[in-house]
C-alpha cells in the first residue's frame, strides 16, 4: 500500500555535497518528500509537479557558465507560479543580494554555515507546516 507523499520541496543547489546532505536529512521524514535538482533549468522544468516549498541556492551557476543563476531562476519561477514559498540558500551575507531576491518575491533567505540545515528545518516548519 502506498500511504500519501508528504509535501513535495524542491531543493536546488550546484554543490553535489549539500544535496546529499539535504536528501539524507529528509528522507526520513514522512511529512515531506524532496527532490533535488542541480540547475535552476531543471527546476523550472519540474515545476508542473507544484511543489510545496522551493528552497534555491543563491549562485547555483559559476559566473563563467551560461546557465541560470538563483536570482534568474527566482524570476522564472515567479513569472509560473506566484505562491510557492522560495528560501534562498546564501554563503555569505551579501546584503544587497539578498534585498533584490527578496524584492524578487524570496520567502526567506538562509546562510549556509555549520547549523543550517537545523535552520533550515526549522523555516519549512514555519512556512508550510
Amino acid at each position: 500500500m502506498m500511504h500519501a507523499m508528504g509535501k513535495l520541496i524542491f531543493f536546488i543547489d550546484d554543490d553535489k555535497m549539500i544535496l546529499n546532505l539535504l536528501e539524507y536529512t529528509f528522507q526520513s521524514r514522512e511529512d515531506y518528500q524532496v527532490v533535488t535538482y542541480r540547475t535552476g533549468e531543471e527546476c523550472l522544468e519540474n515545476l508542473h509537479r507544484d511543489p510545496s516549498l522551493i528552497v534555491l541556492d543563491h549562485i547555483l551557476a559559476g559566473p563563467d557558465s551560461d546557465r541560470l543563476n538563483g536570482l534568474d531562476t527566482l524570476k522564472e519561477i515567479r513569472k509560473v507560479n506566484n505562491d510557492v514559498p522560495v528560501v534562498i540558500l546564501t554563503g555569505q551575507g551579501d546584503d544587497l543580494l539578498l534585498t533584490e531576491f527578496m524584492e524578487n518575491g524570496a520567502s526567506r533567505y538562509l546562510t549556509k554555515d555549520d547549523f543550517f540545515i537545523d535552520s533550515l528545518i526549522e523555516t519549512i516548519r514555519q512556512v508550510i507546516g
